[in-house]
């Protein structure tokens, strides 16, 4: 009877130190976003403050995935905490270009180069 969601964004969590790193595969769109939003606040909740996003498997990203962005890096930064967002794919890259949330998000080609970041 049920239908495979295959909208649903994979979300693979890893720590190094201090920095929790998401892995994130699929897509981020309206169905995807608020589930995704809800494990990563709920680790903020939990006292996470350094977080890194790998955007690598990310296939294609939507307005509710880029307000799921603003909001957990304004979420973070009001706990002084740091966001770092790396890997992602042209398409995805261009997305956030074009809406100008490249001067908003801290966004690094590789998980090294966001890692020294944070």
């Amino acid at each position: 009877m049920g239908t495979a969601n295959s909208s649903a964004a994979e979300l693979q969590e890893e720590t190094k130190g201090e920095i929790l790193i998401l892995h994130i595969k699929g897509r981020l769109d309206a169905l995807s976003s608020p589930t995704a939003e809800k494990k990563i606040f709920d680790a903020i909740n939990s006292g996470q403050q350094k977080m890194l996003l790998d955007m690598a498997g990310v296939t294609y990203l939507s307005s509710a995935g880029m307000r799921m962005l603003l909001s957990t890096s304004k979420k973070l930064r009001s706990l002084s905490g740091k966001l770092a967002i790396s890997g992602m794919p042209a398409n995805v890259l261009d997305v956030l270009k074009m809406s100008g949330f490249d001067h908003v998000l801290e966004l690094f080609k590789s998980e090294e180069e966001a890692m020294r970041h944070l």
